[in-house]
Order: C-alpha cells, then sequence, then structure tokens
C-alpha cells in the first residue's frame, strides 16, 4: 500500500504542471531577482523639508526604486529579449523530480503525523510541509545557478554565461559550498510552505465540508470542486508570500558576489540599515504575479490527478 500511495503522490506531483509554470513564469522569475538585487539602480531623488526654527527649506538627497515596468524596460533595451529567460535550464531540471519528491514527502508526512498529532489539525499540516520542505535536497543547487545566470552580468558588467559555465565559476571561485550560500535562508522559506498548506488545508477541509453529496452519501467532486480548490491555494499562497518574502530578498543577497553579504542575519540588518525595511519586498509583485497562479494550478491539478487515479484503483 505504501509503494503504491507513494507511487501515485510523486507521479501526481511531477505532473503537476510545474514544467509548463516554470517556462511561463521566468520572466517574472527574472525581473524578481533583478528588483530583490543590491546591484539595482536607485533613481536619485531630492526631498525639500522645511527647518523647524528658520523655516527655510532643507535639500536631502534621497532614493527610489525603479518599477517593475522600469526595470523591464531597461532589460529589454541592454539585454534583449532573451535575457528574459536566462537561468530557465537550472529551473527546468529541478522542477519535475524537486515536486515529485515533495508531494510524496508531504503525503507520507502526513500519514506519520496524523497519528501523533490530532488528526488533519493545523500541526499536522505545518509539521508534513516542514518535513517536505526539508527535501528539497537538490532545490538550492539548480537555484543557485539560474540565480547566478540572472545576475552575473547585471551585477558585475561582464559577458553572458550559460549554466554550465556558471555552474564551472560557481566552483572554482566558491567550491562545492559555494552552490549552497544562501541555505539558511532557503530553510527559512521553509516558513512559507507551512503557512501556506496551514491555510490551504484548512480551507480544503470546509470546503469538503460543504461539498455534493450525492444519494448514496458519495462526496460527487465537479468542476465547482477544483475551481474552489484552486482559489484556496491562489488565496493560501499569496498570504504566504506576503508574510514570508523578506527570507527570499536575503537569499538573493546571499548569492550575489563579493563577500558583503555572509550570513542570514547580517544579511538583514545590512539591508535594513542601508536600505530601510521597505527594501524586504522589493520584487514581491513579481512574485505574487508568478506563483498565485502557478501554485493554483498545481495544487488543483494535483488533486484532480490523485483524485483521477483513486477512482481508476
Amino acid at each position: 500500500h505504501f509503494h503504491q500511495n507513494c507511487y501515485l503522490h510523486l507521479a501526481s506531483g511531477s505532473s503537476a504542471v510545474g514544467t509548463v509554470g516554470a517556462i511561463v513564469t521566468c520572466p517574472l522569475e527574472v525581473l524578481k531577482t533583478r528588483l530583490q538585487s543590491s546591484g539595482l539602480t536607485l533613481r536619485p531623488i531630492f526631498q525639500v523639508q522645511l527647518g523647524t526654527l528658520s523655516g527655510t527649506g532643507v535639500i536631502r538627497p534621497g532614493a527610489v526604486t525603479p518599477g517593475l515596468l522600469q526595470v523591464l524596460r531597461s532589460i529589454l533595451e541592454k539585454e534583449g529579449p532573451r535575457s528574459l529567460f536566462r537561468g530557465l535550464g537550472p529551473n527546468l531540471v529541478g522542477v519535475a523530480p524537486s515536486r515529485a519528491i515533495y508531494f510524496a514527502a508531504y503525503s507520507k508526512s502526513k500519514e506519520m503525523f496524523n497519528g501523533l498529532f490530532v488528526p488533519n489539525s493545523g500541526a499536522v499540516h505545518m509539521s508534513s510541509a516542514g518535513v517536505a520542505g526539508e527535501s528539497f535536497v537538490c532545490s538550492p543547487l539548480f537555484h543557485k545557478i539560474s540565480n547566478k545566470t540572472n545576475l552575473f552580468e547585471f551585477s558585475r558588467g561582464e559577458k553572458k554565461m550559460n549554466a554550465l559555465q556558471c555552474a564551472r565559476y560557481v566552483y572554482k571561485t566558491e567550491g562545492v559550498r559555494g552552490f549552497y550560500r544562501g541555505l539558511t535562508a532557503s530553510y527559512a522559506g521553509i516558513s512559507e510552505t507551512m503557512i501556506c498548506f496551514l491555510i490551504y488545508e484548512t480551507l480544503k477541509k470546509h470546503l469538503a465540508n460543504n461539498q455534493f453529496t450525492s444519494p448514496n452519501n458519495e462526496k460527487e467532486k465537479g468542476a465547482s470542486d477544483f475551481l474552489s480548490l484552486m482559489m484556496a491555494a491562489a488565496f493560501s499562497k499569496g498570504c504566504a508570500s506576503c508574510i514570508a518574502y523578506p527570507h527570499e530578498v536575503i537569499r538573493t543577497r546571499l548569492r550575489e558576489e563579493g563577500c558583503k553579504y555572509k550570513y542570514f542575519f547580517q544579511t538583514g540588518r545590512l539591508i535594513a540599515v542601508e536600505e530601510g525595511y521597505a527594501a524586504f519586498y522589493r520584487g514581491l509583485v513579481p512574485q505574487l504575479i508568478r506563483q498565485i497562479p502557478n501554485t493554483a494550478i498545481v495544487l488543483s491539478t494535483y488533486e484532480l490527478i490523485v483524485h483521477l487515479l483513486g477512482e481508476s484503483k
């Protein structure tokens, strides 16, 4: 039974349109990474403040972060449209196995934690999501290469690198440990997954209680049910992303060139002091545009495939 169940969730997770989502949303990933980067050129402005005693105006320099459309225009003008798909290769290599492992680990963890806690409670869903998040043993490597490919020319002004050249460069300059810089921030990002699944499973439970019951007391699932699950997944991901987003900015900074950013909390303090707390939410808009529909489609498709394969047994 375990092997059948594991295979079911592996097949469902890996085929949940993750690959298509990665291709379609790649430009948003590039835009998000550029906005998060410390190399982003801030537009200078001058703020006029009135003096309290003399009433004279004092001109103080300041800076404004370029908007999403300004960064997009800059990439298209300076690097061309192909740059919007830089780093796609490593993401495609990592997306299918990572999703398959994740959903299998999440399913098995739920079975285990249901025996330890109150079945299908918030503690079960958060613990299962946390364990499944830790199963992403290969993701940091692929995400690191993807990030480096996106940022290399942007931050250093040197020639473009493909994924393989970038991997060689990282290994040559930083060694094996270089692929796992920012790993602490990645583990901090598990909190986002835990929040997302806590909200999603709670909404899913409420939807199941209101689901249509047939005369034979068997619950039937229709298109509207999967649309409801899609909306629940979108809402859950949106909330979780807004709450846990700062770790994304810290992770991007830790993966940049140079030695300014060293550790998770040191990077967080440095960003807060130098750029203000608003910097922790740079790139949030493309992240939400990218992740919310992607997660909604993946989770609802996963539920649909599990339902169909379960019926065919």
